[in-house]
């Protein structure tokens, strides 16, 4: 299942393009990595990053669709575009569940894109017969603790770890 790729408008009045992601978008994902402040890598891998890892990244793309699904929203930048949001569903064994992730570049924070890219995400992943999404969320990331509430997802202390939430969300009986 692909995404029609569109325009979105943000609440701000800035337009961004949201589609599906492909390898070709590699040194692009590097560029936006090394854009994100240390605080927000922190909020998104849990630990600190203070390098990408190439070949995981590379894979990652590369196993999209069949693996999973992912989302990008770009804007023009002088090299062609510049992605400043993603979100992933990685496909779990068994192919019934998925495991979210999702970035937005700080300038683009409060405007309304992780509500799109998320919501993007969950559609896409019901239209695959995907039937539960789940993300592990630092406790500390209110953002998008309060995010996930309002979409519908429940959220559980992760076991074992009092730092970390678990998100869930039944996407289909």
């Amino acid at each position: 299942m692909t995404l029609t790729a569109s325009d979105l408008t943000l609440r701000d009045g800035r337009v961004v393009h949201l589609r599906d992601v492909t390898p070709a978008d590699e040194s692009e994902f590097f560029q936006a990595f090394e854009r994100m402040s240390d605080n927000d890598r922190y909020m998104r891998f849990m630990r600190v990053v203070r390098a990408p890892d190439a070949q995981r990244v590379r894979a990652t793309l590369a196993s999209f669709p069949e693996a999973g699904i992912g989302i990008v929203a770009t804007v023009p930048a002088a090299d062609g575009v510049d992605i400043v949001a993603s979100a992933v569903a990685i496909v779990a064994a068994g192919g019934t569940s998925c495991e979210f992730a999702i970035t937005v570049a700080s300038e683009f924070a409060g405007a309304g894109l992780a509500t799109a890219m998320m919501t993007t995400l969950i559609d896409q992943a019901r239209r695959r017969g995907l039937k539960e999404m789940e993300g592990f969320v630092l406790t500390q990331n209110q953002s998008m603790l309060r995010l996930a509430k309002r979409l519908g997802f429940r959220i559980e202390a992760a076991p074992g770890d009092p730092t970390v939430r678990m998100c869930r969300m039944t996407l289909a009986e």
